[in-house]
């Protein structure tokens, strides 16, 4: 795989790149609609796939907010064509690495010497690498460890980046400029913690410490003799990424194991200690070599308020569809619909988040739910399409949900995501 052996840092590098990108876009719309011209049925397929490998090289070679956003936005399977999709994903677990003497130069700045005079043992070469830092192996006394480095300039990087990405995603993903207004400054907070890795290294042992009881479910232990701001040390857990292993044939049962290990994590950090652990994507998790589920990266952790959680998780009651005063109560805290509302526009977002929380909830509403039911997916992948395509979302003046929500929904959707992809058999109850 190809090596960065520099990364553009300052503002005007980050800009000239982001200036670059959207010229190749222009060139490949104009290609597209000159075979129009020729060929009225020409698809957009090319387009496409064209946009998808300019925008994902460009933002590999920025690294940080800016490719983060498009790995996010790989987990919508509603909102991207499969080519974005696809592409993105990558960087999740596989993007293009840094070379390693920006690896030993990051070394230098904080802790006064480089990894091999630190570590028995260190590859010179990324063992992954994903959007705001790669990983490198090394061993101390026999003990393999897994060692993280953040990308030089991330962290400084993140509010202009994200300003730059707006201008793309509204034209190019057709997204409501209120909605991505609010969802981005949600997760501009949540990057800037991303980025602290002193934050992660407390956050990874508190809530390693306070979830290890779980079955199934194993933790590294982290370092802080060889972590920093810049770089966070833990253990090395063999096995492979969850990415990896989701579209081949698991062993008999180690579907429903994995999956329940899953579940059970992510609900006891929802409902015991209200901060969970709210980037589910499969590069964050590690499959070990007798289906234990390993988790690696606490960089991403949204705390629930106490009263939004109050609100939130009222959505789960059974009578809320049937009980109008209980659900208008419920969708005005939320933001579904507010009081100045015209009645038409009441009535409709009242139609559609009931619908959207009926289907959301139905894993809820028995003991045990089946995630390898296609037909469940279909109809919850339809309907997200649907939403996307809906002028009324995209023409609203008014964001329609709560900035709190933003990561507990992309936990939930990631995780229904991945439970699918399993096949698991979940039981549901918390």
């Amino acid at each position: 795989m190809k090596e960065f052996e520099k990364i553009p840092v300052t503002k005007v590098q980050r800009a000239t790149k982001f200036i670059t990108t959207g010229a190749k876009i222009g060139k490949n719309y104009l290609k597209h609609y000159g075979k129009k011209l020729v060929n009225p049925d020409v698809s957009r397929d090319e387009l496409h796939e064209d946009n998808a490998k300019d925008i994902y090289n460009s933002l590999s070679e920025l690294k940080g907010s800016a490719l983060k956003v498009a790995q996010m936005l790989s987990m919508d399977k509603n909102l991207l064509p499969q080519a974005y999709q696809q592409k993105f994903a990558m960087a999740q677990y596989s993007a293009p690495p840094l070379s390693y003497p920006l690896v030993v130069k990051t070394f230098q700045k904080h802790f006064g010497k480089g990894p091999e005079q630190i570590f028995d043992t260190f590859t010179r070469k990324a063992m992954n690498a994903a959007s705001m830092g790669q990983v490198h192996q090394a061993t101390v006394e026999g003990k393999k460890l897994a060692v993280k480095i953040q990308y030089p300039g991330v962290a400084d990087s993140v509010k202009s980046d994200l300003a730059m990405v707006k201008p793309i995603a509204l034209s190019m993903f057709k997204l409501n400029p209120v909605e991505y207004d609010e969802f981005i400054q949600e997760v501009e907070m949540r990057m800037m913690e991303e980025t602290d890795y002193v934050l992660e290294l407390q956050r990874s042992i508190e809530l390693s410490h306070k979830t290890s009881h779980l079955q199934h479910v194993v933790f590294p232990k982290y370092y802080r003799e060889y972590s920093s701001p810049r770089i966070l040390t833990m253990d090395w857990i063999e096995g492979k990424p969850l990415g990896e292993m989701l579209h081949k044939p698991l062993p008999k049962g180690a579907g429903d194991k994995l999956g329940q290990a899953m579940w059970d994590f992510y609900h006891f950090q929802m409902h015991q200690i209200r901060a969970v652990h709210a980037d589910p994507h499969p590069g964050n998790f590690i499959i070990t070599p007798d289906h234990e589920l390993g988790v690696i990266d606490f960089g991403c952790v949204k705390v629930i308020p106490d009263d939004f959680y109050k609100t939130y998780f009222r959505l789960l009651d059974a009578d809320l569809l049937t009980n109008k005063q209980k659900r208008d109560e419920v969708f005005y805290k939320l933001r579904f619909i507010y009081p100045d509302d015209t009645a038409k526009d009441r009535a409709f977002f009242t139609t559609l988040f009931s619908k959207l929380v009926e289907l959301l909830a139905r894993p809820f509403r028995s003991d045990t739910f089946d995630f390898a039911d296609s037909a469940y997916f279909e109809t919850l992948f339809s309907f997200g399409e649907e939403i996307s395509n809906m002028k009324e979302l995209r023409q609203s003046k008014k964001a329609r949900g709560h900035r709190d929500a933003v990561y507990i929904n992309r936990t939930y959707f990631g995780l229904y995501n991945i439970l699918h992809d399993l096949k698991a058999k979940i039981k549901t109850v918390y």
